[in-house]
């Protein structure tokens, strides 16, 4: 179904869209789109802080964008009032290939491409002076983060609002599916961004995710796919 939005460089108009992103992961379907990058390239990012659904959204697809292919598939978006930027049909050049993958079926999650070698060896020297890379930028983490409930009967809509309500500086919470584990059991896998000198994902893990009060919900916690980049 078509999308359309008014007025985003004016407050009426982002107020609109962050009231529409409060329960959506992406603007239209359960995966990153040419619909994403069209409402994307519109926003003034100078006022999005103010406009928590909206920055999550679009901190989480400028990330995507920095690691990953977009798909170029969507049910269709129409941004009017706005002085837009023509969409870009790919992400910015990178050596980085990766594909985002979130389907109905319950499929494996592909989340990230394979390293390249000057990727490795950048990573190696633990700075970012080489290569295609710039001098004095910020680690960041992009990985998939697997939570088990206890049982069948766990309330899995409590379960991620639980899992969503642990802030920290330097995390951000992206977009979910349930996987199926086995014996009626669905298990949340949800994206996370954090950046590497702020938070741990072991601690987020150990020290968050499976204490009080949310373990209440949360029996346990895997890491499913793990990826670090430069900013």
């Amino acid at each position: 179904m078509a999308v359309t939005f008014y007025d985003l460089n004016f407050t009426s108009g982002l107020k609109k869209l962050d009231e529409y992103l409060l329960s959506r992961s992406y603007i239209t379907g359960y995966q990153a789109s040419k619909d994403d990058l069209t409402v994307y390239s519109a926003l003034p990012t100078a006022l999005l802080d103010e406009y928590l659904n909206v920055s999550r959204w679009y901190k989480h697809i400028d990330a995507l964008l920095r690691i990953s292919g977009v798909s170029s598939e969507g049910y269709g978006v129409t941004v009017e009032g706005s002085l837009i930027v023509e969409p870009i049909a790919t992400p910015p050049a990178a050596d980085t290939k990766a594909v985002v993958a979130e389907d109905d079926d319950d499929d494996d999650v592909d989340l990230f491409g394979e390293e390249t070698e000057e990727e490795k060896k950048v990573r190696g020297t633990g700075n970012c002076s080489e290569g295609f890379w710039e001098k004095e930028r910020i680690w960041e983490i992009i990985c998939s983060v697997g939570c088990k409930p206890w049982d069948d009967e766990t309330d899995m809509k409590k379960l991620e609002e639980a899992v969503r309500s642990v802030e920290m500086e330097g995390l951000l919470w992206g977009a979910f599916k349930l996987v199926v584990v086995g014996y009626g059991i669905k298990k949340l896998q949800i994206m996370l961004t954090i950046v590497d000198d702020l938070v741990s994902v072991d601690t987020l893990i150990e020290e968050r995710l499976t204490v009080e009060p949310i373990n209440e919900y949360v029996q346990s916690c895997d890491i499913v796919a793990f990826n670090k980049i430069c900013k």
